[in-house]
């Protein structure tokens, strides 16, 4: 029996709804997903399987302009690589956004030069008018090469079949990179902090999301199936630390909650979850972390 696999790079503006793809392509919370941009910081492998198919997604982050810390770049950077390095590119835009809208422009004009098979993928369809759609495909077809154009919502699943569909037809044969009940690359400390990174995302507000990261520094499973996991939240300022905690320690309780009960449905087992908040001064040009998160330090 013949078998196709491949790579498929998810790219495009900050909140086009990459991550809400990817878990809904593959049936599981792979990636964090917030309402705020430049959630994803690192490029993420989700495992999608239709048939005799094995669709490898690249969760990247979303390329912006003009980055200007260490930290934005080597995000960039991180999503063209997977350009390159895949079979196929979904290149995806928010309805909800003009043909015109800068970021998507700044994206489609590097689009241009690559070789690799881009898609285009229009999400967000809900509340857009179907002739409102049509323009807005015709005119992001004639500033791209797309082979193929999408209309979907992500969030309903509205339309990802069609998408899973061609990308079958045109991934090549081979065998299967991932074992068929493996949904992720991500280790289960790494995904348990981005879970955590998720909930402080919903609950904190402004910048300080982008100044902070959340680290899982012990994992101890009981013999009765239990798991404590200690993770260690790294803020820049003692400021962001009186902020993450909350008055009388509300927003870090509240946080750690949320986080608990969504890794206790991932996990399937009862977690006790113990978070840390500490205050580390540029954490963010440690190169350590860029190592965990398959990020080049040197941008």
């Amino acid at each position: 029996m013949t078998e196709n696999c491949g790579l498929v790079a998810l790219v495009g503006p900050p909140n086009a709804g990459k991550s809400t793809l990817i878990n809904q392509a593959v049936g599981a919370k792979v990636s964090i997903v917030t309402h705020k941009a430049q959630t994803t910081r690192t490029r993420v492998r989700g495992v999608a399987l239709k048939g005799d198919c094995q669709i490898v997604f690249v969760d990247t982050p979303g390329i912006f302009s003009s980055p200007k810390r260490r930290l934005e770049r080597s995000m960039v950077q991180a999503a063209w690589d997977a350009v390159q390095d895949c079979d196929l590119v979904l290149f995806l835009h928010d309805s909800n956004r003009g043909p015109d809208d800068a970021r998507t422009l700044h994206v489609l004009e590097r689009l241009k030069h690559s070789r690799t098979p881009c898609a285009l993928v229009l999400n967000k369809i809900d509340s857009v008018r179907r002739e409102t759609l049509l323009g807005l495909a015709a005119k992001l077809n004639e500033a791209a090469a797309f082979e193929q154009t999408f209309m979907i919502s992500a969030k309903k699943g509205d339309g990802v079949t069609d998408v899973l569909d061609w990308l079958c037809e045109r991934l090549p044969e081979g065998p299967w990179l991932y074992p068929e009940d493996q949904l992720s690359d991500l280790s289960d400390r790494l995904m348990a902090a981005e879970v955590t990174r998720e909930k402080l995302f919903l609950n904190l507000h402004e910048e300080l999301p982008y100044s902070l990261t959340v680290e899982t520094e012990s994992w101890e499973v009981f013999n009765n199936g239990d798991i404590r996991i200690e993770q260690t939240i790294y803020v820049e300022r003692d400021a962001q630390k009186r902020i993450a905690l909350g008055a009388q320690g509300a927003t870090i309780r509240k946080v750690r909650a949320q986080a608990q009960q969504e890794l206790e449905a991932l996990l399937e087992t009862k977690v006790h979850l113990f978070l840390f908040v500490k205050v580390r001064e540029r954490w963010v040009d440690d190169p350590s972390r860029y190592r965990d998160w398959g990020l080049d330090y040197d941008i």
